[in-house]
């Protein structure tokens, strides 16, 4: 048996400025044909379907034209969704009961009342069931009528809410199970400030949502989504397949795919369970998002049609008049990494170019382009020494480490140290 793992597709994200429509729709074709060659028993999505839990008519019609791709690719091929932090529940849970008849099984809401537990899809191969568990995206508020409260009446941590809400389905580890779910999982013994995540996820104040992978253990594979980078979670079957596209700057270069699983029976002996052989089968976007720093000319020298971050670094003769041109339009010129205001600086200064058409020429070598960043570090001159022939007096001294201060810092500097 093998399934395919994918998550986060976050339709109807727009990056900056940016409408992703055409690339999601591009990236989702693919997914289509990749399902389509293999002709996988069932795909798993693991949450984010969408990027707002209210999405667009335009998101919700992708969305529509994903599944039937998926339906015309693979007739035999069950569907299994779940919903994540960024959708609505109860929107994705509309018609369940219905869609499930049609191999599709949409699951918004995790286990509320008593009576409930964690949607199970049974398939059958030659080797016997696989269980495959679906936990759409949980927070203790929502299931604190089955898992309990502390002794206070507080609803409980993320990770014992999982730990009990887990405990409560029949399990048969003889058979093959998977899990698929959409949290903040954690290798036994890792910080969550040592997980690289990207500025597009959503994060809780103070991690709180991090759940220990310990829970995992009934489960020979886990789907899981939430993280935005591809990572193994303590084991190659314990996994998050990242996002399909790049949904940030931070997402620059990484090499995006869907992971390929294929399922055999289990093997006696063998502390993992069933024998899961994972591959990732890579995703080419339409259009990749780039960081491009250099001077200007090296940066006009890599045009090209991608999204692109450029960090314009000033040249050690330019320094006096990009401090000028920043000072024009609003911005700190000595921190790296300011961002610069499009429509500010429209001055010239001895015969350079002014800020505006700056950023006319990089527009239009990168005609994708999501912004323009300044990069100017002043850096103090080591090389002078003071002797005893020649001792410089504490004026002189901050002068030399400042290196080649302008009059109104020298005015300041003089003012501190006559002050002290």
């Amino acid at each position: 048996m093998k399934w395919i793992h994918i998550s986060d597709l976050h339709i109807g994200l727009r990056l900056m400025n940016w409408d992703l429509a055409e690339d999601q729709a591009f990236i989702l074709r693919q997914i289509a044909d990749i399902a389509a060659a293999e002709q996988p028993d069932a795909i798993l999505i693991a949450g984010d379907i969408y990027d707002k839990a209210v999405p667009s008519a335009e998101a919700v019609a992708l969305f529509d034209a994903f599944i039937d791709q998926l339906a015309e690719a693979a007739p035999g091929m069950e569907i299994m969704l779940i919903s994540g932090n960024h959708d609505s529940g109860p929107r994705l849970d509309c018609f369940r009961n219905v869609l499930a008849k049609q191999r599709i099984h949409m699951i918004g809401l995790p286990p509320q009342t008593e009576s409930d537990y964690i949607e199970k899809v049974v398939l059958r191969d030659d080797a016997g069931s696989v269980n495959f568990y679906l936990l759409p995206f949980v927070k203790p508020s929502m299931v604190k009528q089955i898992v309990g409260t502390d002794e206070n009446g507080n609803n409980l941590s993320y990770e014992e809410s999982l730990r009990r809400l887990l405990a409560r389905e029949d399990i048969n580890e003889s058979e093959r199970n998977v899990l698929v779910s959409h949290q903040f999982y954690l290798p036994a013994g890792k910080d969550a400030d040592d997980v690289d995540r990207a500025d597009s996820e959503i994060r809780t104040a103070g991690n709180i949502d991090a759940v220990s992978a310990e829970v995992l253990a009934p489960f020979d594979y886990a789907a899981l989504g939430h993280i935005h980078k591809p990572m193994k979670v303590g084991a190659e079957t314990l996994r998050y397949c990242g996002t399909p596209l790049a949904c940030s700057v931070s997402e620059a270069g990484q090499q995006k795919g869907v992971i390929l699983v294929e399922a055999s029976g289990k093997r006696a002996g063998d502390p993992n369970g069933a024998c899961m052989q994972t591959s990732v089968l890579p995703l080419a976007p339409k259009r990749a998002v780039r960081k491009i720093s250099g001077t200007l000319q090296e940066v006009l020298a890599q045009r090209c049609e991608d999204y692109v971050s450029v960090t314009l670094q000033n040249e050690a003769e330019d320094a006096a008049y990009a401090e000028g041109e920043l000072a024009a339009a609003g911005a700190d010129a000595e921190s790296a990494g300011a961002a610069v205001d499009p429509e500010a600086g429209n001055k010239k200064q001895s015969g350079k170019e002014s800020l505006s058409d700056v950023q006319d020429r990089i527009r239009s070598a990168f005609p994708y382009l999501l912004e323009i960043r300044r990069e100017y570090v002043r850096t103090a001159d080591y090389t002078a020494a003071v002797t005893p022939e020649k001792q410089l007096d504490p004026y002189e001294l901050c002068c030399a480490f400042l290196k080649n201060p302008d009059a109104a810092e020298r005015e300041l500097l003089r003012d501190v140290i006559n002050a002290c």
